[in-house]
This record gives structure tokens, sequence and C-alpha cells, in this order.
């Protein structure tokens, strides 16, 4: 994981976008910025679910 490619894209957002929902994932439902930006921070399981579906989705 890129960890790197996804804060350096979060950094640039506007701060009201950072509360808008970025994806949805099956399990967990919708996820904002905000979340994403929590668990991939954190090197969770879910940030590197979140990260793969982000760069799948071709969003980052």
């Amino acid at each position: 994981m890129d960890k790197a490619r996804f804060l350096k894209i979060y950094a640039n957002l506007p701060i009201n976008l950072r509360n808008e929902i970025v994806l949805v994932l099956d399990e967990k439902g919708p996820m904002t910025w905000n979340a994403a930006y929590i668990e991939i921070n954190n090197d969770t399981q879910l940030g590197e679910q979140i990260f793969d579906k982000l760069v799948k989705l071709k969003i980052i």
C-alpha cells in the first residue's frame, strides 16, 4: 500500500469535501474521506481494503 499517494490527495481536498462519501464497502457501508484517512493512516486491515478499492476505482 502506497499511503503517501492517498495522503497527498487527502491533503489537497477542501475541508468540507472530506465529510463526503468516497466509496461504499459492502460489509461496512459508506466511507467518507475522513473515515478512509483514519483507517489508512492507522494501517488497519480495513484501511488496506479501502485503499485497494480506491485504486481499483481509479480515485487515487
